[in-house]
């Protein structure tokens, strides 16, 4: 069907104007009924952040996320263009998309009363119709609102009062649209007046000008919760018009934040390309728990600013880092798979110490060192959860009698199992801990975890140089009341 072009069509068709919070009530109705789902890849949101954002559209307010970096806030106000019509009817050439039956601009009102039922119809999509700014200091009420164009004035032969030398900001522009302002806190206060004063009175000044703008429009923000309370940066009229204030959060289980990880993290990166040299990545479970248990650590590090957050965007650095390595390894090595193992978490170092904002004591520690206490407090976890109850003193003989074990990221994956085959019950111990397959990526991932694992207990000690690490007898610390010193020798996890 032929949509209509003119306005005498678009009357004919029996087109009804509606406000947009109304178009976007009547669609989230629409997809609540059939119980379809709201936003694509929000995972962990399901039964808190999702239904307070449905109270509030169903309200018709204004919203505003709270939560610190890396909650997913910009995706989640991005996705709000589902709920919107796919088209919209605008006047052709309207800058603000002045709807047809009642048109706000200057421009559309004249095109109106010259042109009548034949003034031209254009339809914009649901995507341009959403507009995003972030915050900063220098945005200025130019930006937001608009300002007075002088080269416009003189073409047109206006006076500098005319509305129609005006150039819209991108408040304007967004008119029967969503308008998302990022870091609102950071926005200067005479700005954040223009923006409460054109939504509540609907007019605003313009170069002393009074332009009415009665703009229909959804406002929403995005701000982390350190700047909106302490720093206190929005002002009281502001936030008294923001309907509705919805927190964020990190995902509130290892599982949740493996999910997340895996959806976001490049891993897949010979599906379309290098068909000739191709490699086949593996990814042992194990190494998701690792990486992912390493930010669950660094949230609850008090060497690391809690106020700012450990972003999600940590364990997915770090899993693309760790592939790489892997991959890295495979290449160079002339093998068909690239499978990722401990080692390779410890050379994804850059992808974690960049995302670590230090508290003083961190400073004094240094984010590489605080970096590799996180994956070896993050081995120990995920080897308790595996090898609870498991006997480990066949392997812990190995290196009480002297011995040491010597492993390098470079190793070929025989070379590994060769180097881990050594150490007598150690390939035996690590198919008792869940492993998906008897790839011998996820045995040689097992067999390091092992390792990691009675070091993260003091009972191997570990060293590291230019790329490898080699496992020998630990130094037993003082017996007390829960770890005696025959737990400490061997025997099984603690």
């Amino acid at each position: 069907m032929l949509k209509p072009q003119t306005l005498g069509e678009l009357k004919a068709s029996g087109y009804r104007s509606r406000s947009v919070k109304t178009e976007i009530r009547q669609n989230l109705i629409k997809r609540l009924r059939l119980n379809e789902p709201l936003f694509s890849g929000i995972i962990g949101y399901e039964d808190t952040v999702i239904p307070q954002i449905v109270n509030a559209l169903l309200a018709q307010q204004n919203i505003i996320l709270l939560g610190l970096r890396g909650q997913a806030k910009s995706r989640i106000l991005r996705e709000l263009t589902s709920l919107l019509d796919p088209e919209l009817p605008v006047l052709a050439g309207s800058e603000i998309n002045d709807d047809p039956l009642a048109p706000l601009s200057a421009y559309g009102r004249q095109l109106i009363a010259e042109k009548g039922d034949h003034a031209p119809i254009a339809w914009v999509e649901r995507d341009a119709r959403y507009v995003e700014k972030l915050a900063t200091p220098d945005v200025s009420i130019a930006d937001i609102i608009g300002d007075v164009d002088p080269i416009k004035a003189a073409r047109g032969g206006h006076l500098l009062s005319d509305e129609l030398t005006i150039h819209y900001g991108l408040l304007p522009r967004a008119n029967r649209g969503i308008f998302a302002i990022n870091e609102l806190p950071d926005l200067a206060g005479k700005i954040q007046v223009g923006l409460f004063n054109i939504l509540q009175e609907g007019d605003v000044q313009i170069k002393g000008y009074p332009v009415r703008l009665p703009l229909d429009v959804v406002l929403v923000f995005s701000a982390n919760p350190e700047d909106y309370t302490a720093r206190g940066k929005i002002i009281t009229p502001l936030k008294d018009r923001i309907g509705a204030e919805i927190q964020t959060h990190y995902p509130a289980s290892l599982d949740l934040g493996i999910s997340i990880t895996k959806q976001e993290a490049w891993t897949e990166r010979y599906e379309n390309e290098f068909a000739d040299d191709a490699l086949t990545v593996r990814i042992p479970e194990v190494i998701y728990e690792v990486v992912e248990q390493i930010a669950f650590l660094a949230r609850n590090d008090k060497r690391i600013d809690g106020r700012s957050g450990v972003s999600q965007r940590l364990p997915i650095s770090v899993l693309e880092s760790v592939v790489s390595n892997a991959e890295r390894r495979a290449l160079q090595n002339g093998e068909t798979a690239a499978s990722p193992r401990i080692s390779d978490v410890y050379s994804a170092l850059p992808a974690i110490t960049g995302k670590l904002e230090l508290e003083y004591e961190g400073e004094q520690v240094g984010a590489e060192r605080i970096a590799k206490d996180l994956i070896r407090k993050a081995c120990g976890e995920v080897f308790t959860e595996r090898y609870s109850g498991i006997d480990f003193r066949q392997v812990m003989d190995h290196f009480n009698h002297g011995k040491t074990l010597a492993l390098s990221d470079v190793m070929t994956s025989e070379e590994a199992l060769s180097q881990l085959r050594k150490v007598k019950g150690l390939l035996d111990a690590a198919h008792s801990g869940k492993i998906e397959n008897d790839k011998s990526g996820s045995l040689i991932a097992a067999c390091e975890l092992i390792l990691e694992g009675l070091y993260s207990q003091k009972k191997l000690a570990r060293n590291e140089e230019k790329g490898k690490a080699s496992y020998s007898q630990g130094t037993p610390e003082k017996p007390n009341r829960r770890q005696t010193f025959d737990d400490w020798s061997g025997g099984r996890v603690n």
